[in-house]
């Protein structure tokens, strides 16, 4: 078993290697290494029929995922009134699946936010409105704005950690923060297998590489390669989305364009960021509708020997 547990070790690490941001796989590969170290063994069988099901054991538990998120959108539905107003960060599989479930049997409609760098609100914003669901991307800076507009807020997960707090997109913690001021319900939807067994205290306590995030130069810098003058005003064209989004403002060949971030300035923000406990409303889950506080039983409950 000992040797088991160490080869499997060493595959987690080979899979978490090829990713910039691996909370989510971090906390898949935990709680699946468990799963198998706990589950009765017949050690009278031989070698090959161990390995056959580990293999069993491999695919019957990446099979929990889509069952896992029929289970939330069930538990999210109950919280989400008719004609509803929801604003969501990014895009997320679990949240997509709240959301059109809900649309099947209540009115809804959505802000979504860009979710920059990466633009995947945008995704959001396609799926939904092929649904035919009402949708707006608006600016990660425009939370504040928007939130008067809400009722309440559906986040997704990369994990959910020991203290109960949330490790998701960047901006959830700024979303979250916003919420609370406004006294509009957050609620952070995850898959059980995304409960991590980690306690953070701060943003730089997160389990990736923050050594070269936020970093200032060390030397005084050169004059920007880009300059931005404010001789003319933008024009509505220059900033009109061809997709629907604001992305076009960030990405156009207008002379009067605000220059986009480089990639080495991209790199230098970080991807994820933490949201405490006591930012979040509930959790909702496979295993039920948690407090914050309860992530922290279920997870002792899990590991415990």
């Amino acid at each position: 078993m000992y040797e088991l547990v160490e080869g499997l070790k060493d595959a987690a690490a080979v899979l978490k290697s090829k990713y910039s941001n691996p909370v989510g796989l971090t906390a898949g590969c935990d709680l699946f290494i468990r799963y198998v170290t706990t589950a009765r063994q017949d050690f009278s069988r031989d070698f090959s029929h161990h390995k056959a099901e580990l293999v069993r054991q491999g695919k019957e538990y990446a099979e929990t995922a889509q069952s896992s998120r029929d289970k939330i959108a069930e538990h999210a539905f109950g919280f989400i009134k008719e004609d509803a107003v929801i604003l969501t960060h990014s895009y997320s599989r679990v949240v997509m699946q709240a959301l059109l479930k809900a649309n099947k049997r209540k009115r809804i409609s959505v802000y979504v936010t860009e979710a920059r760098p990466k633009g995947l609100g945008m995704k959001t914003y396609n799926a939904l409105t092929a649904a035919g669901i009402p949708c707006t991307v608006i600016l990660d800076s425009a939370v504040a704005y928007c939130m008067d507009k809400v009722d309440l807020v559906l986040v997704g997960s990369e994990a959910v950690v020991e203290s109960g707090g949330l490790i998701n997109a960047v901006g959830t913690l700024s979303m979250a923060i916003i919420a609370k001021a406004a006294n509009k319900p957050l609620y952070a939807l995850a898959e059980s297998y995304k409960f991590l067994r980690f306690f953070p205290l701060s943003q730089y306590d997160l389990p990736i590489d923050n050594s070269s995030l936020l970093t200032l130069p060390s030397q005084k810098p050169t004059a920007p390669r880009h300059s931005l003058t404010l001789a003319s005003p933008m024009t509505p064209r220059a900033v009109q989305s061809q997709s629907g989004g604001p992305a076009s403002f960030f990405g156009n060949n207008s002379k009067d364009a605000v220059p986009e971030m480089s990639q080495e300035q991209i790199a230098k923000n970080p991807e994820v960021d933490y949201t405490r406990p006591d930012l979040i409303t509930l959790v909702f889950s496979d295993v039920g509708i948690l407090t914050p506080d309860g992530i922290s039983s279920f997870l002792v409950g899990v590991f415990a020997d």
